[in-house]
């Protein structure tokens, strides 16, 4: 049996998070001396024009010595970014149709496409 193997077997504690067309694991594992580090995978859903899909998955280990610096890193980059452009998501915007639907400045398009046509003849 292999080493990966056998680390992938060591399962300790674990968290998941979907978000979206992502999943993230959180694990917490063991190492063969019994000491515990962490695995961040980000699982990835890829969708092929014939309705196939595959997922792509990244995958980090956290050591013990790293917690500290990891966390107070994190900490300070999450706080900057919610500091400086709040928690409203605008990631919508890189979607292919998102300026068929709304403007340039993320306003709602009003198009002629949207109403009905009615025949006041008829009523």
């Amino acid at each position: 049996m292999k080493e990966n193997d056998m680390l992938e077997k060591e399962e300790i504690f674990s968290k998941v998070l979907r978000a979206g067309r992502r999943t993230y694991f959180f694990d917490v594992r063991a190492t063969k001396a019994d000491d515990y580090y962490i695995t961040i995978t980000e699982s990835k859903k890829f969708t092929e024009e014939d309705g196939s899909f595959h997922f792509k998955k990244h995958k980090i280990y956290l050591y013990k010595e790293d917690f500290v610096a990891f966390k107070e890193i994190l900490t300070e980059m999450t706080d900057y970014v919610l500091e400086n452009k709040g928690e409203e998501v605008i990631s919508e915007r890189h979607q292919k149709d998102f300026r068929k639907f709304f403007g340039e400045k993320g306003e709602e398009a009003v198009t002629t496409e949207s109403f009905t046509d009615v025949d006041f003849d008829d009523i």
